[in-house]
């Protein structure tokens, strides 16, 4: 397969869905953006795409919680078909409002192959605010998705963020589901910033289910796909320049996009 198709889900409230399309096509997917309502009437179908993407936004006007309402959604009319979406050879993702969905509807983190069960929770912020500023996230390579990512910076936007497992869970999720971890890098250096911004459960800022094709992160790596959208890019270019060496175009966040293409090729 040359170019996975990409669903790029959209509704009411999801406000970042032109944005993840743009770099799922840039990394050389054919990506598509589809309204909720149109999965649930029978115009589009998921088994024609490989790859699934729950965008950020605020789905619903986060009204009865973020994310709440679209999960619901989603149990209500389109549960099975996501179920075996999910249990097939494809690649699934949700971005902070997207990660939140996938939480409330139990598709991540999915212990014991348990999707539908929701097993942790995503709440309010330390400090009770909404958070719009960049972080350093340290990334694993057991998914598909983080291959080769190593500790990158990406920002974050949203208030309710905090990771909160259960105790009697917590020792499994942290060996086998969490994708990334929130950590002291060039980002937080720069800014003079707090490394964890919403005080979550072991610095958890992304979680992945057993099989590493179904990820969430409260980050936002669509908005990291260029150079000129890092904080300090100014500073980084005159170092560069400095030592004789190339200046890149591409931002930290755009390696996770093409990982998800190249699983498909």
């Amino acid at each position: 397969m040359k170019s996975p198709r990409v669903l790029v889900l959209t509704g009411y409230g999801i406000n970042c869905d032109e944005e993840t399309k743009f770099a799922f096509d840039r990394a050389g997917g054919k990506a598509e953006i589809v309204h909720v309502n149109d999965l649930v009437d029978g115009h589009r179908k998921m088994p024609d795409y490989q790859i699934f993407v729950f965008p950020g936004g605020f789905s619903y006007g986060d009204d009865t919680g973020s994310g709440n309402a679209l999960a619901n959604k989603v149990r209500n009319h389109l549960w099975e078909e996501m179920r075996s979406f999910v249990e097939k050879d494809n690649l699934v993702l949700g971005i902070c409002n997207g990660f939140q969905v996938m939480v409330n509807l139990g598709l991540l983190p999915a212990m014991d192959h348990a999707y539908g069960d929701r097993q942790v929770a995503l709440v309010h912020n330390d400090g009770a605010r909404y958070l719009d500023r960049w972080v350093d996230l340290q990334f694993g390579n057991r998914s598909p998705w983080t291959k080769g990512l190593g500790t990158i910076s990406v920002p974050i936007a949203h208030g309710e963020g905090k990771l909160y497992v259960p105790s009697d869970i917590l020792l499994q999720l942290q060996q086998s589901h969490v994708a990334a971890r929130y950590v002291e890098g060039e980002a937080c250096a720069y800014q003079n910033l707090r490394v964890n911004p919403n005080g979550s459960l072991d610095d958890i800022a992304a979680l992945q289910d057993e099989s590493g094709r179904v990820l969430g992160m409260m980050p936002h790596p669509e908005r990291a796909i260029d150079f000129t959208q890092l904080p300090n890019w100014p500073l980084i270019k005159e170092q560069l320049k400095r030592q004789g060496l190339e200046i890149p175009e591409e931002g930290p966040g755009m390696q996770l996009f093409r990982n998800a293409v190249a699983y498909f090729r």
